[in-house]
């Protein structure tokens, strides 16, 4: 029975982390997983929004089938884990560990499995933020991840030696707003965050990412900093300066999130625990750092789709070792039971990624995936058992306020195709990664791509009947 110490941030991307090329910020504790363990090159979350994304970690299932497709959505504007699906906090409890959860949940319903839990309502404040202390609202003073890292070490230090455990350990950075510790206020002031590709995207080929007006960052970030944007500026200038400040305070507050990993990773090397503790590290998604002139994530494109993955358990998985092979964010759950040593439900969608975890010279498992399965669903509730009436009233929304409607896709080691579902009978988008990696170029009507669009049209089919997602 390995200890499970499972971290993860908000909204942080593999752009930002040491480990897979950054040069900033540094995240020198973030990397020492990566360096004890194996860094996953191409790790992918299956919904890029964060509540249904932390639904299917606890799950090793889809939306679909945990039953969290949205932040806040249904009928009544609530949805909550699907009871019959197991998470592997409440199968670990059963088997003898002491379970603990600290920091953010962002689901809307208690937490289950846990025998210890304190967390953040919702999104949760940065500063002096209230916190649900096993069902007790309490507001303790001070900067959130400092005091995430504070509740993480309470825990462990209430761990009897021989006692197993797994610490469920969540920050609400980096999301915005992207507010840093007054230490860091000032880190990299003088540093120009290099621009994406796709900083001056225009969309010509993309309909739906041209009426995404909303994700546009020089637009909506814009009242995060109010009176701080300088006058006068050309719009060219004003977005620059916006950009550079949206960068550099996410920067700030990753700092802030590594430090607060590397007090836990140290209590683990000086408590003698860490050669038998299973550390994973991830983000809930990706996002969009300028590129294509957005924020935020939700649309199967790289930065949001593509999530930050490393592990390590220095006694069973050998140091300093990547990974290519396609891996989800599904795969969490039954890794994590499969180092328990605890059988992994029959309902569970994912596959342990413990084989990937060996020497780089090794081969991939016979049988590993060739493709991943996304699938966004955020609007369609929308349209759930309303009356036609309802619909055809003035102002009737249709679409969050990022206008990006539900899409499903699936994404090889070289192509991508994505059907935008709520928009139309035939409403698509085909990408060579190979030849477009940042994804400019629509060729879903170019006839010298028919024949991927129609394989990938037979593998989309064939992954919703394996995952059971029908329409």
């Amino acid at each position: 029975m390995k200890n499970i110490l499972f971290i993860m941030t908000d909204d942080h991307t593999v752009n930002e982390m040491g480990c897979y090329g950054a040069e900033l910020p540094p995240t020198p504790n973030l990397d020492r997983i990566a360096a004890q363990g194996t860094r996953f090159d191409r790790a992918f979350c299956t919904n890029a929004l964060c509540a249904p994304s932390r639904a299917t970690v606890l799950t090793g299932c889809f939306s679909h089938v945990h039953g969290i497709r949205g932040n806040s959505e249904g009928a009544d504007g609530v949805e909550t884990l699907n009871p019959d699906v197991p998470t592997f906090p409440a199968l670990l409890q059963k088997a003898g560990y002491r379970t603990g959860l600290v920091g953010k949940y962002h689901i809307r319903q208690a937490p289950g499995g846990f025998d210890h839990w304190i967390i953040h309502p919702g999104q949760g404040e940065y500063f002096d933020p209230v916190f649900i202390d096993n069902g007790v609202e309490r507001t303790i003073e001070g900067y959130a991840t400092d005091i995430t890292g504070d509740l993480a070490l309470e825990f462990l230090d209430g761990i009897a030696p021989s006692q197993p455990f797994c610490l469920v350990y969540q920050f609400k950075a980096p999301h915005r707003p992207f507010t840093p510790a007054p230490r860091h206020a000032n880190l990299f002031a003088d540093v120009e965050p290099q621009k994406p590709p796709t900083y001056n995207d225009d969309y010509s080929s993309r309909a739906l990412a041209a009426v995404a007006e909303d994700m546009r960052f020089d637009v909506s970030l814009a009242p995060d900093y109010g009176d701080e944007i300088p006058t006068g500026l050309s719009c060219e200038a004003r977005k620059d300066w916006i950009f550079r400040r949206f960068m550099q305070d996410r920067w700030r507050t990753i700092v802030a999130v590594d430090e607060n990993v590397g007090r836990v990773l140290d209590w683990l090397d000086e408590s003698g625990r860490a050669d038998d503790t299973l550390v994973v590290y991830t983000s809930d998604h990706g996002y969009f750092l300028g590129d294509h002139g957005w924020y935020d994530k939700r649309f199967m494109y790289e930065p949001a789709m593509r999530i930050p993955l490393v592990a390590c358990c220095p006694c069973v998985v050998p140091a300093g070792t990547h990974t290519e092979a396609l891996a989800m964010n599904v795969d969490i759950c039954p890794t994590i039971l499969d180092f328990a040593g605890i059988d992994i439900p029959s309902a569970v969608q994912g596959r342990s990624l413990r084989p990937l975890m060996a020497d780089s010279g090794t081969p991939t498992p016979q049988h590993w995936r060739e493709s991943v399965y996304y699938a966004y669903y955020e609007d369609s509730w929308r349209l759930r058992d309303r009356p036609q009436s309802e619909m055809a009233e003035p102002g009737f929304q249709y679409f969050t306020p990022h206008r990006i409607g539900p899409h499903r896709g699936v994404r090889s080691s070289r192509y991508k195709l994505i059907e935008y579902f709520g928009e139309g009978p035939d409403v698509w988008e085909f990408f060579d990664l190979q030849v477009d990696p940042d994804e400019l170029v629509n060729r879903y009507d170019d006839p010298a791509s028919q024949h991927l669009v129609a394989r990938l049209k037979e593998e989309l089919r064939r992954l919703r009947q394996q995952y059971d997602d029908a329409d």
